[in-house]
This record gives C-alpha cells, structure tokens and sequence, in this order.
C-alpha cells in the first residue's frame, strides 16, 4: 500500500497503521491447526521435478496445482486449484466434498478449456495421487502438457501454489468454518474472482492477476 499511501500524500506509521485495521476488524487471525491433503504413498510413477532451472517468462508456460482444505459445519470440501505461475492467475478450480479425483480432473478441464495457447506448457504438482494417476496424467499427456512434480514431498518446491492457497484463507476468509457445502462454494467463486481482478501483487509490478494474464498471454 506504500504507493497509494505517497499518492495520497499520507504518512502513517506501523502501530496507527495496526489499530486502524484492528479497529475495522481486517487483522490476519491465528491460523487454525492444517491438515494434510497429500497422499504420495501409492503405486503411480511420480514425475521428476522438471521446473526447478525454468525462466518462467510468459503465462501458459507453468501451471502449478495444490489441493487445500475448507472447513463446513458438516466436514470438510476439498478445492482443487490451478494456477499461472507467471500471471498467478487462478485459471482452474472445483470445491467437492472428497478429495477423489474428480474434482482435480474437473479443475484441470477448465483450465485447459480457458486457456488460449498452451503449446510447450507445463504442470507442475506434488506427488499426490490425484496427479500421478493414470486419468488425470491421460488429460495431461493428450492435451500434450508436460509433467513435473515436486521430490519426496518437498513443500517449498510448489511455492506459489501454497502461497496462492494461504492468500485466499488468510486474505478473503476460506479459513471460516460455513455452514453449508453451498455457502463455501459461493464463498469461494467470490474470493476467487476478488483475488484475480482485485488484489494487486508486489511480485506483478502492483498488478492484478489478470491483468497481467490478459496483456502478455
């Protein structure tokens, strides 16, 4: 917010900064106690790591995928999600109530049907077997996208997809508990759609998602 705050001409310092957002409620609260979503124990080929030297310079070069948690009244909805690592657009995602694998299929077929060009594109994931299995790596493979996956597990090689899942909790409340499958999927269409028109990235030059999707793809 510094170039709006110099635009303005306004100097706040960090503790009145603090009691104005602890004052409009719009503190981040404590995170609540996570839970894990990956199972990479099973009998699927688990793809190298094929990104780790990429210049990641143009959208549609490298989707990376995650899978996180949503807390309902009655359990949990899993939402599958998949993102332009150089835009950070979300351009892929299903909220079900399983973690089967066709919610990540059905992320996968809108990304891919909403993308304009995605010739030498890559998918990048953890070994989950959601992604390693035999379907969804058919969709991959017919739709000739390239594989790679992060090794033993390691969080930090899925960086963005982690940060993008932390953002839509932390920043446009997907950590609330709703009262209804409905309602977190009502919530969640809206934080994403706020998320890739509305909030403005340091990493994008304090541009939106699609903005930076929409001139360069």
């Amino acid at each position: 917010m510094k170039n709006e705050f110099d635009e303005a001409k306004l100097k706040v310092g960090r503790d009145t900064l603090f009691n104005i957002l602890r004052k409009h409620n719009m503190l981040i609260t404590r995170k609540k106690p996570s839970y894990r979503t990956t199972n990479s124990f099973h009998r699927f080929y688990k793809h190298k790591n094929i990104i780790k030297d990429v210049l990641v310079n143009r959208p549609n070069q490298v989707w990376v995928s995650d899978i996180t948690y949503i807390r309902t009244v009655k359990g949990f909805c899993y939402l599958a999600l998949i993102t332009d690592m150089y835009s950070r657009k979300i351009i892929g995602y299903d909220l079900s109530d399983s973690l089967e694998l066709s919610g990540c299929t059905r992320a996968l077929k809108k990304a891919v049907y909403q993308a304009k060009n995605i010739e030498n594109l890559i998918h990048h994931s953890d070994r989950g077997i959601q992604y390693c299995s035999n379907v969804y790596t058919q969709i991959l493979k017919r739709n000739n996208i390239k594989i790679s996956m992060t090794q033993e597990n390691h969080c930090y090689e899925n960086a963005i997809a982690e940060r993008v899942n932390g953002i839509l909790k932390d920043e446009f409340y997907l950590d609330q508990t709703f009262d209804s499958v409905a309602h977190a999927k009502k919530a969640t269409k809206s934080a994403i759609n706020l998320y890739n028109q509305i909030r403005l990235h340091v990493s994008l030059d304090y541009k939106t998602p699609n903005m930076v999707y929409k001139l360069t793809a």
